[in-house]
């Protein structure tokens, strides 16, 4: 195996094999490279995945078994949890310091940023807000550095959820600003997350047009990130490893967990005066839907209940698999953040939050901007909101692509990549076995 001093670790969520057509910059780069297939492990969302990259663990361990999860105790859900304390496990940079005090690491744009321990740290910072200047800016570690790196490139190009237009600015200035640091603090460890490609994959469809024309962005944000590190570590071993995530799939039908909850009488709903809410202290059960998959909370983790909600999963169109009691541990699910049933949908179908049975009566959140953090579940129809004025459609037929459901076919593979022969075998690989394939580039 090769030993490098310097390692570049790129994820690209939504990258697959067949994607390399579109991308010369990168083709070009690990052209003399290893290559395998990269065997994502359930649940095949960003935010697990990412934690699968960085810790070497899967969900049981790192506690990641979704894009949020159900705080029983305080009655409350929590999405995209940006600290790294919802991460229960040492990632890379951790292990690296207590190996190697001396090696310095960077992350630019890691799911979890807060509390994240890499010398250097660069991401969006979540505002709730309508200000440009509060929206336009990242968290970074130093607290300085996004002064310079404003000062340098201009301020971050913010965008909300499907404005797919400005995702070439936006990895446009990650690269050039990851270049900036690269140049003058050359990091031994240089992790990256480019999520250029899942929106335009989920609006349009994988192998859309648009979905190509992401595809040439993003290699040309790639290629300014090439030459911009091969300029600031000349002289230098520098190995590249570049990494798929998640991939999406074409879809065309959709489940409503929910609702069928709710027919069964086990969901429960509270009518205010702008439409039906979720009653969560008052149901028997419910589902927190992420993509192609969804973690039913039963009260009390009631036998009875999960059970019922077993039966009546099982055979519902668009639902692949119903997961409870030893299942999940088969699927390495066994975690309290972990729903006591877990439905996997078919790999051409999706899962959709919500409960009300007629448009009229969701509620208002459901159909604002402003009310994307209001909702229990992760909503992909916020990708087609109207930002000109708040609004977002309740037509599920709009989604095209959808990820999360187990990697069980190639379809559903990603790729991984290096810049040089010998680094890793040319055989299928999984997420969890990034994390030690960077540790033994440093001899850890």
């Amino acid at each position: 195996m090769s030993i490098s001093d310097h390692v570049v670790l790129v994820s690209i969520p939504g990258l697959r094999p067949g994607d390399l057509r579109y991308l010369p910059g990168l083709r070009s780069l690990v052209s003399a490279g290893d290559r395998a297939p990269l065997v994502p492990s359930f649940p095949c969302a960003s935010w697990p995945i990412q934690a699968n990259l960085l810790t070497g663990h899967l969900p049981r361990r790192h506690g990641v078994t979704a894009s949020g999860y159900y705080q029983r105790q305080q009655g409350t859900v929590e999405l995209w949890d940006r600290s790294s304390d919802v991460v229960a496990a040492p990632m890379i940079w951790d292990t690296l310091r207590d190996h190697h005090p001396e090696l310095i690491s960077a992350a630019w744009f890691p799911m979890a940023a807060g509390s994240c321990r890499s010398h250097y740290v660069c991401s969006p910072e979540p505002h709730c807000t309508q200000n440009p200047e509060e929206r336009n800016t990242c968290y970074t570690r130093p607290g300085q550095l996004y002064n310079r790196l404003r000062h340098e490139l201009g301020p971050y190009p913010y965008a909300d959820a499907g404005q797919t237009e400005k995702q070439f600015a936006i990895s446009t200035w990650m690269a050039r600003s990851a270049s900036l640091l690269a140049h003058s603090v050359h990091p031994h460890l240089f992790y990256l997350s480019f999520s250029h490609l899942l929106d335009t994959a989920q609006q349009h469809g994988p192998d859309s047009p648009n979905a190509h024309d992401a595809l040439a962005d993003l290699d040309k944000a790639l290629e300014i990130l090439i030459e911009g590190f091969q300029s600031a570590y000349e002289g230098r071993h520098l190995l590249w490893l570049v990494t798929s995530e998640c991939v999406v799939t074409p879809v065309d039908h959709v489940s409503y967990p929910n609702r069928r909850l709710r027919e069964a009488g086990l969901l429960q709903v509270k009518n205010l005066d702008d439409g039906e809410h979720l009653d969560l202290e008052n149901s028997l059960a419910w589902a927190l839907v992420d993509h192609q998959y969804a973690h039913v909370y039963i009260r009390d983790s009631a036998s009875s209940i999960i059970r019922e909600v077993t039966r009546l999963f099982t055979r519902e169109p668009g639902i692949d698999r119903v997961l409870y009691g030893p299942a999940l541990a088969d699927l390495y699910l066994d975690h309290p953040r972990s729903g006591e049933v877990v439905l996997i949908s078919t790999p051409d179908s999706w899962q959709a939050y919500y409960w009300w049975m007629d448009d009229t009566h969701a509620p208002q959140f459901a159909r604002q901007t402003t009310g994307t953090m209001m909702k229990p579940a992760v909503d992909p129809l916020t990708l087609y909101a109207d930002h000109r004025n708040g609004t977002i459609p309740l037509n599920t037929k709009l989604i095209q692509g959808s990820y999360g459901a187990p990697a069980s076919t190639d379809a559903q593979r990603g790729i991984l990549l290096s810049s040089q022969r010998g680094v890793f075998t040319e055989r299928a690989t999984c997420d969890t076995d990034i994390a030690d394939l960077v540790l033994q580039q440093f001899g850890v």
